[in-house]
């Protein structure tokens, strides 16, 4: 399938774009307008973009079937600050029931269940129920467009961030399975982000991996490895060589029983490398691939 942005509907393209560029953090967006009145808001066009300064940025975006802009945006052209609370699974609920399009007059910490709790730094009120509340200031809001489905982007800097001890680890920093944040996907579709959902991926630092492009051709042309496979093995800084103090029961029993057919003994070291790769143990299966 290809698809031509103006070629197809908004909305049809709005669709595939959403299914596709996910998941999506949540924007649950606290404001107020100059009266004072509070509104409660989420949106899924929202990231973090920076650090030094800090900065947040949402997209209230205008309505697709009628051109409208909401309330979120209004107020904030009155008042230019907002609380962002992030959305766990115990809340998502009601954080979609807050979506609803209620009249101005209506509170929507009130309609969704919510408790509301004064900011230290800004006007807007704070989720109760968030793990982490974040008030910010607005410095900018940039207009893409004038049209339906154009995005209005919301350019945030913290001022003060809340986060609930009970999401921390031992070390005082995040624990995603504590938190347990969902996302957005596309249609009625999110996710959850903690349990099984949640693994680990080596980062590159300032060691440079030395790339699938240097691994030998029969791992590179393996037919059992997949790309993530090559990923792990090329992330390593040197090229690893045999260990001659590394003894393995399994890697004896290959070679035992497949050593007359060279071709399955390969299959069978092969398997056995995905297998101790799928366990993160990258030095272990470099030591089985180079026995090949």
């Amino acid at each position: 399938m290809q698809i031509i942005p103006g070629q197809v509907s908004t909305a049809v393209l709005q669709g595939y774009l959403q299914g596709a560029i996910a998941p999506r953090p949540i924007c649950f967006a606290s404001t107020v307008d100059k009266e004072g009145r509070p509104n409660l808001s989420p949106f899924s066009f929202f990231n973090i973009f920076g650090t030094n300064p800090a900065t947040l940025i949402f997209s209230p975006s205008r309505r697709v079937r009628d051109n409208t802009t909401k309330h979120t945006l209004e107020n904030l052209y009155e008042v230019k600050e907002v609380v962002i609370n992030m959305v766990n699974y115990a809340m998502v609920q009601q954080t979609s029931l807050a979506s609803c399009e209620y009249p101005r007059e209506i509170n929507e910490f009130e309609k969704a269940g919510f408790t509301a709790i004064a900011s230290e730094k800004i006007r807007p009120f704070r989720v109760k129920e968030s793990p982490v509340q974040i008030e910010c200031i607005v410095r900018q809001i940039i207009e893409t467009g004038t049209e339906g489905g154009a995005g209005n982007l919301v350019i945030c800097e913290p001022v003060m961030i809340h986060i609930s001890d009970e999401v921390l680890n031992e070390k005082g920093g995040i624990d995603p399975h504590k938190l347990d944040l969902v996302a957005r996907m596309g249609g009625d579709y999110y996710c959850r982000a903690s349990g099984d959902a949640v693994f680990e991926v080596a980062k590159p630092n300032t060691a440079l991996g030395i790339g699938i492009d240097a691994l030998p051709l029969h791992i590179r042309n393996s037919r059992i490895l997949t790309g993530n496979h090559l990923g792990q093995l090329a992330n390593v800084h040197e090229h690893p060589v045999i260990d001659p103090a590394f003894e393995d029961e399994h890697l004896k029993n290959i070679f035992q029983y497949y050593s007359i057919t060279p071709d399955e003994m390969e299959r069978e070291l092969h398997a056995y490398a995905l297998r101790l790769l799928n366990e993160g143990k990258v030095a272990e299966a470099w030591q089985i691939l180079l026995a090949v």
